[in-house]
């Protein structure tokens, strides 16, 4: 018999859906989040051969890279975005960086259709290295919504085995 898929709810056989979720940047959700671009970690395979096993050639793990994550946001008044770009390049004065408060450690929290957090994970020294604050304005649009766009790096993120599954009723 296969492992259940969720051992607090074994009535569940259903995966968490994509559409609930939430960002906490400096302990604050992120108000009208659209989109989060998800977690992708690479790590390098780096080839070898051992003298005397010429026909053999052994791979292992070398460095990991954390794919840029893009996070979206309806076009408000709400400037966390913003803000947090600001600190990478200060227009202001000299252009000087804030190196005290531009890396930020964020997290995301997948949420049941209740509402609970059911995964949450914490994604570490991520910083600005892209920032679209005014989307693109077309006068002859009506229905169109303004999204803005913060592409963060990133040096890593674990799963927070702290948060359970939620039992849902």
């Amino acid at each position: 018999m296969a492992a259940p898929l969720f051992p607090a709810n074994a009535h569940r056989f259903d995966p968490y859906r994509t559409f609930n979720f939430q960002v906490l940047i400096d302990g604050q959700t992120v108000a009208g989040l659209r989109k989060f671009s998800g977690l992708k970690r690479t790590v390098e395979a780096v080839k070898w051969r051992s003298a005397g096993e010429p026909n053999v050639e052994r791979v292992m793990p070398g460095g990991a890279t954390y794919e840029p994550i893009t996070l979206e946001q309806g076009l408000t008044h709400d400037p966390v975005f913003e803000n947090w770009a600001n600190l990478v390049n200060n227009i202001q004065g000299n252009a000087a960086m804030s190196l005290v408060q531009y890396r930020k450690d964020i997290t995301l929290n997948i949420m049941n259709l209740q509402g609970a957090v059911a995964l949450s994970y914490r994604i570490y020294r991520c910083w600005v290295s892209e920032a679209q604050l005014v989307p693109e304005l077309d006068a002859g649009t009506r229905n169109a919504v303004g999204i803005q766009m913060i592409k963060l790096e990133n040096e890593g993120w674990e799963r927070d085995v702290s948060v359970a599954e939620p039992v849902e009723t």
